[in-house]
């Protein structure tokens, strides 16, 4: 729990908080969560609120959030490596390579061993070109490029750099495993998971993806949203 705050003028002059997404939320949810308490509780009606790093809805774990003047510095959060704990089913695909969308491709799996997952987690490590998948923020021609994946419009991406610092296997079940990964900002760990099952002569796509830390910040000191709400609403509203 953060260091307590005694009035709404204190939180407007800046405060980090540190959020753990629920499952099924956006990161858009979360923050406009805060607002609504700030703006209807606090009576802070301008309050700024930014995040250091978007989540997809099927993703939990640590959102970083600056409200107030702590905003001014939201970029520099935002280029603090992150970690993840990410599990990925081999054998098949997904458009969004995630469980938002249906497998659409099946292939063979049995043929890949342990010691295949480990050298393959291995070959990320350090600078390499990650496409994105066309189920993101990105933008293309002025709209999210989910937007148009989602319609069945085609989304052409182009390569970007990402470096992977750490990668480590930490379960193997085939067809699944779970890994964990250090690695830059915008990073896709979906794109990861498809770029695996590649290598590997088969399909992969994630089924669960946590993120655990942000530059200095862990998930382990982060709140609920419950919790975030009640913190919140003790704080001393603003006096007209």
């Amino acid at each position: 729990m953060p260091d307590k705050i005694k009035s709404a003028e204190q939180l407007r002059d800046g405060k980090i908080l540190l959020i753990d997404k629920p499952y099924a939320w956006s990161s858009f949810d979360v923050v406009n969560k805060i607002k609504s308490v700030c703006r209807h509780h606090l009576g802070l009606k301008k309050i700024k609120i930014g995040h250091a790093g978007t989540l997809d809805p099927l993703a939990t774990g640590l959102m970083v959030i600056a409200i107030g003047k702590a905003t001014k510095g939201i970029e520099a959060l935002m280029s603090e490596s992150k970690s993840y704990r990410a599990t990925v089913r081999l054998g098949g695909t997904t458009p969004s390579f995630d469980l938002e969308t249906s497998v659409d491709a099946l292939y063979p799996y049995r043929h890949i061993t342990r010691e295949n997952v480990v050298a393959t987690l291995d070959s990320f490590k350090g600078t390499t070109m990650q496409t994105p998948p066309a189920f993101s923020a990105k933008r293309v021609k002025g709209k999210r490029a989910y937007e148009l994946a989602r319609k069945g419009e085609e989304v052409v991406l182009k390569d970007k750099p990402v470096t992977v610092n750490n990668i480590e296997l930490t379960d193997f079940d085939l067809p699944v495993f779970t890994f964990e990964v250090e690695c830059s900002k915008g990073t896709y760990i979906r794109s990861m998971a498809r770029d695996i099952g590649t290598k590997l002569d088969s399909g992969g796509y994630l089924t669960q993806l946590r993120r655990l830390s942000s530059g200095d910040f862990s998930v382990n000191d982060a709140m609920t949203i419950d919790e975030v709400v009640v913190f919140l609403k003790e704080i001393e509203p603003i006096k007209e």
